[in-house]
């Protein structure tokens, strides 16, 4: 299982249907937060995102961002939790995330590591296990103060596995075929020696999750997302405030649109909406749908889930 649960997303400021940036992406049981803008707890306990949270991400410093961290710490403290909590983020991470900590906390009860992080990083668990099975790559967005968004790109997964193949070569179903599947040589009874190529399809993509922050369109963007399977891409603003959208760096629906169509992207959801557009937005989607068909907006609360393409 692969989905995304947006906690918050408006932009600059919340409004009375939208807090503040914030998603949560949960693969495997494992809970990874993008983002953490103020009331992020609040908004975890809402839509029921787990709190056993190891790594936030954070793409820039700007207060709609991470302030939540500050509150979210705390709670995590009073809960119990004794775990590491990893933080990443831009240049400037270390200073300006160890300052929000520690305000108004006596003692963290738990680790707390800070990593800057620049484009062309890729971070992974070192340690194995589910996190093998992907990583996290950091590419370069447009918002000023070395801003960056995330990729996470699952690993290869194994080819299918073909029973009839199997049986057809007289191969008992049981352990034998468990080998096959894993890739491994089996020996027959008979003294046959086979391996898994003639039985195990071509390996299979995994797939790909894009979350940008806040960015202007951006050909660093467009080669993070090429084959996305999802797309995040902010739309702070209409086709109508696309000069503002410039002056801000910030994208409109339509600039959003025309990023995930060079991209070749499967699914697009835009968020980071500002407060100037109702809580569905549907003059961003019917922009954004003359480029590129397969768009949503965001609203609070709404998960999506990512399938693998076959």
């Amino acid at each position: 299982m692969l989905s995304v649960t947006f906690l918050g997303t408006s932009a600059a400021r919340p409004t009375v249907e939208r807090n503040v940036s914030a998603l949560a992406l949960q693969r495997e049981g494992e809970t990874l937060l993008f983002e953490c803008g103020e009331g992020t707890q609040r908004q975890m306990m809402r839509y029921g995102t787990s709190f056993a949270l190891g790594e936030i991400f954070f793409t820039h410093f700007h207060a709609d961002h991470f302030l939540g961290v500050i509150g979210l710490i705390r709670t995590l403290g009073l809960q119990g939790h004794d775990k590491p909590l990893r933080l990443y983020g831009p240049k400037g991470a270390k200073k300006v995330l160890q300052a929000a900590i520690s305000l108004g906390v006596e003692r963290v009860p738990f680790p707390v590591e800070i990593e800057e992080v620049k484009p062309g990083m890729v971070l992974r668990d070192a340690g194995g296990g589910m996190r093998d099975a992907y990583e996290i790559h950091v590419f370069a967005t447009e918002h000023g103060g070395g801003s960056v968004g995330y990729a996470l790109k699952e690993h290869e997964r194994r080819g299918r596995f073909d029973p009839d193949k199997a049986r057809a070569a007289g191969i008992p179903e049981g352990p034998l075929w468990g080998k096959l599947t894993k890739g491994e040589a089996i020996e027959l009874p008979d003294g046959r020696r086979l391996t898994a190529d003639g039985f195990v399809g071509p390996k299979r993509p995994g797939r790909l999750v894009v979350i940008t922050g806040d960015t202007r369109p951006c050909a660093s963007v467009v080669d993070a997302a090429q084959g996305a399977d999802l797309l995040v891409h902010e739309a702070t603003f209409g086709d109508e405030e696309k000069e503002r959208a410039k002056e801000t760096g910030h994208s409109t629906a339509k600039e959003a649109a025309q990023v995930a169509l060079a991209a070749k992207a499967k699914k697009l959801v835009l968020s980071h909406v500002s407060a100037r557009y109702s809580i569905s937005a549907e003059e961003l989607v019917k922009e954004a749908r003359e480029v590129f068909r397969e768009t949503v907006v965001a609203k609070d609360g709404m998960t999506v889930e990512v399938p693998f393409a076959e």
